[in-house]
């Protein structure tokens, strides 16, 4: 299966609970972290919901 590498950047001080929650889920939490997960609908759909605060590394 193919994977996606996605960094964070974007701090999740002073944002709604449930985009913390969401970071959490996606393995983030803290600045320039990256994490390399399965290419899904689900992920997808999670980083639809914060780019603001993730980014898809090449």
């Amino acid at each position: 299966m193919a994977t996606i590498k996605i960094k964070q950047i974007g701090s999740p001080i002073r944002r709604p609970e449930h985009q913390k929650k969401i970071l959490i889920g996606l393995g983030l939490g803290k600045m320039n972290r990256v994490v390399e997960l399965e290419d899904t609908a689900e992920v997808r759909g999670a980083i639809a919901k914060l780019p603001h605060m993730v980014a898809v590394v090449d």
